[in-house]
């Protein structure tokens, strides 16, 4: 079966009023609470467009088909949690290393499982809707502003910041998808966050010098 090309699965136009962007809102809450009713194979537009409460025709607006719904819902998800890691990168700037290990991975794993249904329905679809490259996108994203923010640690860095950035978010994204693929990730998580946070600030410690 062909995959929808990355054209077909973009929104056909941006929502630049406030009632556009409302009705936008409110077309992707839809999607993953049909998403997560009846799964990715009985999802369709009509369905969302009823649940959201606005015509097909409206919805056809902004997206063509259900996998540029779908996208747009991934999309969104990797957004917010990018937003948290720019947040805490932000609030941690020029503290210790372990305390920018811990407010890091906290802030990650808060957006990443706050809604862990919608993150595990949303992981499933992801390699369907051109998920690694908005992955891979966003990866650049938060190694762009964890480096900056490891680069005003009290401790030296004895690596280069973006290099080490870039090691803590692949431990922290590998961890966050090894729960998501678990049994009971809800029973797991904080334990996950335990140890994450462990590993995180032992990794970081050891990357770092005295001054």
């Amino acid at each position: 079966m062909l995959r929808p090309s990355v054209t077909r699965l973009k929104p056909r136009k941006s929502p630049l009023q406030a009632r556009s962007a409302s009705s936008v809102d409110a077309i992707l809450q839809a999607t993953i609470q049909v998403l997560l009713a009846v799964g990715r194979e009985r999802l369709t537009t009509t369905k969302v467009a009823h649940r959201a409460g606005v015509s097909v025709g409206t919805l056809y607006q902004y997206f063509p088909n259900k996998a540029s719904l779908l996208q747009a819902c991934l999309r969104r998800h990797l957004d917010s949690v990018a937003v948290a890691v720019e947040a805490a990168c932000i609030t941690y700037r020029g503290q210790a290393l372990a305390q920018m290990a811990s407010g890091v991975v906290n802030a990650f794993l808060e957006a990443k499982l706050r809604h862990l249904d919608a993150s595990l329905a949303l992981y499933l679809i992801s390699s369907q809707v051109e998920g690694a490259a908005i992955a891979r996108e966003n990866g650049l994203r938060c190694t762009k502003v964890v480096a900056e923010m490891l680069a005003t640690a009290h401790e030296q860095l004895a690596s280069d910041p973006e290099v080490v950035a870039a090691t803590l978010l692949a431990s922290m994204a590998g961890v966050s998808r090894r729960l998501l693929e678990s049994p009971k990730p809800a029973e797991n998580i904080e334990g996950t966050r335990h140890e994450l946070v462990l590993l995180a600030t032992a990794y970081l410690e050891a990357s770092g010098r005295a001054s």
